[in-house]
């Protein structure tokens, strides 16, 4: 019942309009059932193979978002079912999902991924990257993968200021690219940015997609 009460109180904090992805990654099956009877279909997954087997002994009616670092050769694990691709961070990758894609006759939504942080472990596009990728021959070919927005995470910090701007920064890459290569995409609309320690502030700042985990679900079960 602690999910069930963790998700209500979440919901209750969230407007209409920004879409939270549950992200159940390390969480037994049980965990994410209980949240879907609770109402959630949204769930966020860091493993392929992992979210590729609950997918399969799970309602056929989750939306499955994978968020983490997506290596090429696991896609193929994922492409037959998944709904959105959050972490699309090179031009091969993209490549990639558009083939495998194609082999299930599939169109994947992906969001660029961009490196907001001062953190250098995290994993992104900059923009003058993101602007090469779409103004290529290859990108223009890629016929079985969507756009759908961009994705970036903060630095982890309590300095709120810096969260801030790391997020405005994200917000205006994203008016930057609907400018001037979706403008007349209806379906280039996602700032997915914010998680449990920084949500409020990432909806201040623009975000139409929370990544939210230990909020709902506690604390991650690492395997040692």
């Amino acid at each position: 019942m602690e999910i069930k009460y963790n998700l209500e109180k979440i919901k209750n904090l969230i407007p209409s309009h920004v879409q939270l992805s549950a992200v159940s990654k390390t969480k037994p099956e049980i965990d994410i059932l209980e949240a879907y009877n609770s109402g959630q279909r949204v769930f966020g997954e860091n493993k392929a193979q992992e979210m590729a087997g609950k997918y399969q002994n799970l309602p056929k009616d989750i939306q499955w978002h994978f968020i983490g670092h997506l290596q090429t050769n696991k896609i193929k694990y994922i492409s037959p079912f998944v709904t959105l691709i959050h972490s699309v961070d090179s031009a091969k990758l993209l490549l990639s999902i558009d083939k495998e894609a194609k082999r299930n006759n599939r169109i994947i939504d992906c969001l660029l991924q961009f490196y907001i942080a001062t953190e250098e472990s995290k994993f992104g596009f900059d923009l003058e990257e993101a602007k090469a990728l779409l103004n290529s021959d290859t990108y223009k070919y890629m016929n079985n993968i969507r756009i759908a927005g961009v994705m970036g995470m903060a630095t982890y910090t309590e300095n709120e200021q810096l969260i801030r701007n790391e997020f405005k920064q994200l917000a205006e890459i994203f008016r930057e690219l609907k400018n001037n290569y979706f403008n007349n995409t209806n379906s280039f609309k996602e700032i997915s940015m914010g998680m449990s320690g920084d949500y409020q502030i990432a909806i201040e700042e623009g975000s139409s997609m929370l990544r939210i985990g230990s909020s709902i679900f506690g604390d991650r079960n690492y395997k040692i």
